[in-house]
């Protein structure tokens, strides 16, 4: 009788788990990064940075219920000089936001350059936590998520958000609210190959448009404000010549607004230093990539100006590579110049060790 009992409870274990449709999949990431800055006023930078995410997806019929998990991200823990001090106990690990102690008489301090902190960001957080789901042929969204990025505007993540949307006579609708924004209802259909979307919201409107044309490949944003002088818009034409993919982009902002985006063309999401934009700064990308010797390799020129005596312009480099081991490795070189700031300019080498399962 008991090993009936137990061959039915593992019968019963199994079918659970076969009915079950969750899957989990994730990323990981390390970085070292090594600044040098130009201004001898400014201590170069060594950095060790690490994020991860995990996503678990979880099915039954037509509904899907996601949990985006993140975090892990140390770049604002890391201290980078040493000087001399008195330890109570050697094992004593932090002792103040700005003190880790390595041994006893010495102990890491925070740089110049400002990298010090405290270890109490270093968590994983619930980032996105959503449901979607069909009620006849209208498929629900709601719960919390990024908006993601674009070239125009940073990204956001609000909760106790909902969208609806569905295809009416070749017409994608889609109805959006949120405890933070207001209602959008977009509206978007090809026409002659070219794919259209407007948006109404209430203190504006977003306009997109993209087609190809001989080969080049063209896209259109525009962000409407009702406002004075805070309209943005960005337009970008691609193309491959040869084994070179070749992209040219330009972000143009009015005198009462910010480019904020997190892009190819470069991160505005209110970063510090030159990458925090100005009101009235436009930014303008091109960007070359190839394959070569099994590696990806891409290059980048970026320039941010139309406000006086502000102009940045920065050079990338970067070299992707797969790994045997599963893991990618990529390098990127970056040279920047600012006119804004006298210790800002600086060359900066990224080493990235990234895998994802």
């Amino acid at each position: 009788m008991k090993k009936q009992l137990i061959a039915a409870a593992v019968a019963s274990s199994v079918s659970a788990v076969a009915l079950a449709d969750i899957s989990i999949t994730g990323a990981m990431k390390t970085n070292y990064t090594h600044t040098d800055y130009e201004s001898a006023s400014k201590n170069d930078s060594d950095i060790f940075s690490h994020e991860a995410d995990l996503k678990i997806t979880g099915k039954s019929g037509d509904t899907t219920v996601v949990m985006n998990f993140g975090g892990m991200d140390f770049n604002s823990e890391t201290a980078t000089s040493i000087s001399d001090g008195n330890a109570a106990t050697v094992s004593t690990v932090m002792t103040a936001s700005s003190l880790v102690v390595v041994s006893s008489g010495d102990a890491l301090t925070s740089g110049t350059n400002g990298t010090s902190g405290t270890l109490a960001n270093n968590k994983i957080d619930i980032e996105d936590l959503y449901l979607t789901t069909k009620i006849g042929d209208i498929n629900i969204k709601a719960g919390q998520w990024d908006s993601g990025n674009n070239e125009l505007r940073a990204s956001a993540r609000t909760g106790g958000k909902f969208e609806a949307s569905t295809s009416i006579a070749g017409f994608d609708v889609k109805y959006a609210n949120g405890n933070k924004a207001d209602d959008e209802i977009t509206v978007g259909t090809t026409v002659g190959g070219v794919a259209l979307s407007y948006t109404d919201k209430n203190a504006g409107n977003a306009v997109k448009a993209s087609t190809t044309v001989g080969g080049v490949g063209l896209k259109y944003h525009a962000e409407n404000s009702d406002s004075t002088n805070q309209d943005r818009v960005y337009y970008e034409a691609s193309t491959t010549v040869g084994d070179v993919s070749v992209k040219v982009g330009k972000a143009e902002a009015e005198a009462s607004t910010t480019i904020e985006g997190d892009t190819w063309m470069g991160d505005f999401e209110l970063a510090s230093g030159a990458y925090d934009l100005t009101a009235g700064q436009d930014v303008t990308a091109v960007e070359l990539s190839t394959s070569m010797a099994g590696n990806k390799v891409t290059f980048r020129n970026v320039n941010i100006d139309d406000v006086a005596n502000k102009d940045t312009t920065f050079n990338k480099v970067i070299i992707t590579r797969p790994l045997a081991s599963g893991a990618t490795f990529e390098l990127t070189y970056t040279d920047l110049s600012d006119d804004a700031s006298t210790t800002t300019d600086a060359t900066t080498l990224d080493l990235e060790l990234a895998v994802s399962f």
